[in-house]
């Protein structure tokens, strides 16, 4: 089959007929671009056409296949024959166009459903992001499948005011789209390499004590000042005239602060007056947040400041059956006392809490690794 000859030879039935593309496309009830395609030998009519054809030029259908006159004019069986595969092939193809308007229609419905879901639950995430990109990719292919077969695509297309509008709606969506894709990388991109450069820093240098806490080492205000009015359970600054046995602080910023610190001072002079001044902030109600039980083995609680997404600042001293004994063997009154601090956000450690607190010090029960499940059950 010649398609460039049967598009010559329609285009000189249409002008023997003496009439335009766009006529005789609403004579067919096609589009004017319909005919010129048929014309040009880039595309056929449909079967279903053919007998229209062939009826307003006077011509068999054979000699439309052709693409040229021949000396006999189909006979009634032929054209009989012919009218049957016409209604079969229209049938066919209206089945077929509606099961895929049916399927275009639900896989609309389905890609603004993932789409709103999708974006209820976004977290900047590169990943995500791409699926966001991709799942609207589909929607617009979804939406254009679904036109042109439904028939509306052609219709619009022969308004070109229409057509330029949509252009033009199209370019704007897809900058603004571009636009924002480009910011969500460069931000992830930031995030990505201030994780990786990120150091854990650790100091046994009691001197470092306000620089990490009080200033609130690389978060303006303060991570505990902001997180925990006054720092609370720690005390405001290292009181004169005592002994600072224990002092660490591990301090990591990926994205967020991070601190695990804790300090044991021997208070030789004003042991009650801290004692006093711990009790008047209290121990809240602290058990089931990230799973924690209960108080560390062999000490009481004297104060506990805890935030159900920050986690836990603590003051304890020993029981009292725990108390060492002096050189006399009688039980020596206790002047010490515990602080501890495990702070972060999002609901979990990038670190090991047991490298840099010991066991001892640690809340029972105490789970704040990645994807822990106090995590889950908060996140849910």
């Amino acid at each position: 089959m010649d398609q460039k000859k049967i598009g010559k030879f329609l285009k000189e039935l249409r002008k023997e007929k003496g009439i335009t593309q766009e006529k005789l496309a609403e004579k067919l009830n096609v589009s004017g671009r319909s005919v010129s395609r048929w014309e040009t030998g880039s595309n056929m009519p449909d079967i279903s056409l053919l007998v229209e054809i062939a009826d307003y030029y006077d011509v068999d259908v054979r000699e439309l296949i052709d693409g040229e006159r021949k000396s006999e004019m189909m006979n009634e069986e032929t054209r009989e024959v012919a009218d049957k595969m016409a209604t079969y092939a229209g049938r066919e193809k209206n089945n077929l166009l509606r099961f895929v308007q049916i399927c275009g229609i639900a896989g609309i419905v389905l890609s603004i459903l993932a789409l709103v879901l999708q974006t209820i639950t976004y977290e900047p995430d590169l990943r995500r992001s791409g699926a966001i990109f991709a799942t609207f990719a589909v929607f617009i292919m979804t939406c254009v499948i679904t036109l042109y077969v439904t028939g509306i695509l052609q219709k619009i297309s022969e308004h070109k005011k229409l057509v330029k509008a949509i252009k033009i709606a199209t370019i704007v969506i897809l900058g603004i789209g571009v636009h924002y894709f480009i910011v969500i990388v460069l931000v992830i991109g930031m995030a990505m390499a201030s994780v990786r450069g990120a150091k854990v820093e650790v100091t046994n240098n009691i001197a470092d004590y306000n620089t990490y806490i009080h200033n609130g080492k690389g978060n303006g205000g303060g991570y505990y000042m902001g997180s925990f009015e006054e720092l609370g359970v720690f005390p405001e600054h290292i009181p004169e005239g005592v002994n600072v046995e224990e002092f660490q602080l591990m301090y990591y910023n990926p994205w967020d602060p991070q601190y695990i610190t804790y300090m044991t001072i021997d208070y030789e002079e004003g042991y009650d007056e801290e004692i006093a001044r711990l009790k008047s902030i209290g121990v809240d109600n602290y058990e089931g947040i990230y799973s924690v039980n209960g108080e560390p083995d062999g000490y009481d609680l004297i104060a506990m400041d805890s935030d159900e997404y920050y986690g836990f600042v603590y003051a304890m001293i020993p029981k009292t059956g725990d108390l060492q004994k002096d050189d006399a063997g009688s039980v020596s009154e206790n002047t010490r006392i515990t602080y501890v601090g495990i702070l972060f956000c999002n609901y979990s450690l990038d670190v090991d809490v047991h490298q840099y607190l010991s066991d001892s010090y640690i809340l029972p029960g105490f789970d704040a690794t990645d994807n822990n499940p106090y995590r889950e059950e908060m996140l849910k």
